[in-house]
C-alpha cells in the first residue's frame, strides 16, 4: 500500500491515512472504482489500530470519496478525483500562502521571491525530469 504512518510529525494517525488516500486519489494512483484493503487489512499492514482505520474511512465517506458496496467493501466514487484535486490545490496554497507571508514579513521583496521560486521551481522540475529518465 502507499500509505506511510510517521507517528512523530503531530498529524493524528487517523489524518495522516486521510489525507494520504486523498492525494492517491489526486494523482490517480488509486481510480475511481477501485476497491480499498479492508479496515482490518490496512490495520494490520500499518500495524496500527483498526479503529484507527475505520475512523480514517469515515472521515473518506463523508467526504464523498470512499462509498460502500454492498457485499463487496469500500471503492473510490466517481467523483472522488476532482473532489480531492481540488482540496490538494487548496491545501497547496495554504501553504504557499504561509511561506510567501513569512517571505515578506522577513524583508525580502517580491521580486526578490519570486527570483527564489522561480529558481526552487527550475531545480525541482530538473530532479524530476531526471528520475523520470532513470525510471
Amino acid at each position: 500500500m502507499f500509505i506511510q504512518i510517521e507517528p512523530a510529525n503531530g498529524l493524528a494517525i487517523y489524518d495522516q491515512v486521510v489525507r494520504q488516500f486523498k492525494f492517491a486519489v489526486a494523482d490517480t494512483s488509486l481510480r475511481p472504482g477501485e476497491r480499498v484493503p479492508s479496515v482490518r487489512d490496512l490495520a494490520k499492514q500499518l500495524a496500527i489500530n483498526p479503529n484507527t482505520v475505520a475512523r480514517a474511512y469515515r472521515q473518506l465517506q463523508d467526504d464523498g470519496v470512499l462509498e460502500t458496496i454492498r457485499g463487496l467493501g469500500l471503492q473510490v466514487t466517481s467523483q472522488a478525483l476532482d473532489h480531492c484535486r481540488a482540496e490538494r490545490v487548496q491545501l497547496i496554497q495554504q501553504r504557499l500562502r504561509n511561506a510567501l507571508g513569512e517571505a515578506l514579513q522577513s524583508g525580502l521583496t517580491g521580486q526578490e521571491i519570486q527570483q527564489l521560486v522561480s529558481a526552487e521551481l527550475t531545480s525541482l522540475e530538473s530532479v524530476s525530469s531526471q528520475s523520470e529518465r532513470q525510471s
